[in-house]
């Protein structure tokens, strides 16, 4: 039986296997072969686990995953979920113990890199002596970039995780001291912050409105969105700082306030100044009733009235509301460009006449006595 002959295998040219080699590299291209600003660009879209993880896939990465403006963000907030859900299990020493060494692993990880910021965001109790925070965050930032930082999100009141104290509740001296300790804290931060980032355009943070608390903030001069919570709810607001603070900042566009006005201070009003400011969210305070707004740009403003539950006679009750002016003959007067208040569109003519709808939002906004048939405070 004939054998069948092996057919002969002829060698590619040169030619052949340098179009063979092309249509390959038509078919899967070659990431490395961009130019290192390129590869730069695509990595800075991809979140920070996922640099960590590209950082191992070779060499060439690693080396790429070392520059600085890869490292934008500083989140320490989503290192650690709060536990304060309806049966979720109160975490333990041991839970916080592995969130603060997470914590200490990643300011590391961010400072080895030389990450040059544009966003932090923080949670924690700078009153806390025993973890020191605040001196932890203050050597975080001196060895990171931070001249370009835009946003700061900062709870300087409270620690995400943090075990609940086995000991008796402390007393009400004791409570003002650890409160005053934060606050100095909190101020010294901002100090540095006004050195070293004098750019800052965003903030959000806890707000104790001392003197020299609102003489820092007003350092910041490119500040365009600002959102003060309260800090401790039996502390008073000096008229004079709200005042002060917002005339000092001439970019500001937005500003919300969550201030809590203690019973204490029940008759005093506030006067609020600003030249650039577009939209106001008061609705979250309590107490808070304003004498003066010189608010000429101002388009939109969220605003509520909390009752309080303070029970007073009528001619008591009558005494502290006659000293609180209207909302709305306010707002003719001082903000002639509002458009939306509580979200509900004003007409053109809203100046020279209320309408039913803008009636019952102001029935349900401000505290003078046209506007609040109650006897409750």
């Amino acid at each position: 039986m004939p054998r069948k002959r092996k057919r002969a295998c002829i060698p590619a040219s040169d030619t052949q296997r340098g179009a063979s080699r092309e249509v390959v590299g038509l078919r899967h291209f070659l990431f490395n072969a961009l130019p290192p600003e390129c590869q730069l660009n695509c990595f800075s879209f991809l979140s920070e686990m996922e640099k960590c993880r590209a950082a191992l896939v070779c060499q060439g990465w690693s080396r790429l995953m070392r520059t600085s403006r890869l490292w934008r963000q500083a989140d320490f907030a989503c290192l650690g979920a709060y536990r304060d859900g309806e049966g979720a299990p109160l975490p333990t020493a041991g839970d916080h113990e592995r969130w603060k060494e997470r914590v200490k692993d990643y300011a590391y990880h961010l400072m080895s890199r030389g990450a040059s910021l544009l966003v932090l965001r923080a949670s924690f109790d700078l009153g806390d002596e025993q973890s020191n925070w605040t001196q932890f965050l203050l050597q975080f930032l001196e060895r990171v970039n931070c001249r370009e930082l835009r946003e700061l999100k900062l709870n300087w009141t409270l620690t995400p995780l943090e075990p609940l104290p086995t000991h008796r509740q402390p007393s009400m001296i004791q409570v003002g001291l650890a409160k005053a300790e934060q606050v100095n804290n909190f101020q010294s931060l901002l100090e540095k912050l006004g050195r070293i980032s004098p750019g800052l355009q965003q903030a959000s943070l806890p707000f104790d409105w001392s003197e020299l608390s609102v003489k820092l903030l007003t350092a910041f001069q490119q500040l365009k969105s600002l959102e003060l919570n309260y800090f401790w709810v039996f502390k008073g607001i000096c008229p004079n700082s709200m005042q002060e603070l917002t005339r000092a900042l001439p970019n500001l566009k937005s500003l919300t306030l969550h201030v809590m006005i203690p019973v204490k201070d029940l008759e005093v009003t506030y006067t609020l100044e600003s030249s650039s400011l577009e939209f106001l969210d008061v609705s979250q305070s309590r107490g808070l009733v304003f004498s003066l707004l010189n608010l000429p740009q101002l388009k939109e403003l969220k605003v509520k009235k909390t009752i309080r539950g303070i029970i007073l006679n009528r001619q008591t009750h009558l005494a502290v509301q006659s000293r609180w002016p209207c909302l709305y003959n306010l707002l003719q007067e001082g903000a002639p460009k509002l458009q939306a208040l509580n979200q509900h569109q004003l007409l053109p003519s809203w100046q020279q006449e209320a309408d039913g709808e803008l009636a019952e939002v102001l029935a349900q906004a401000c505290y003078c006595v046209q506007h609040s048939d109650t006897w409750l405070l």
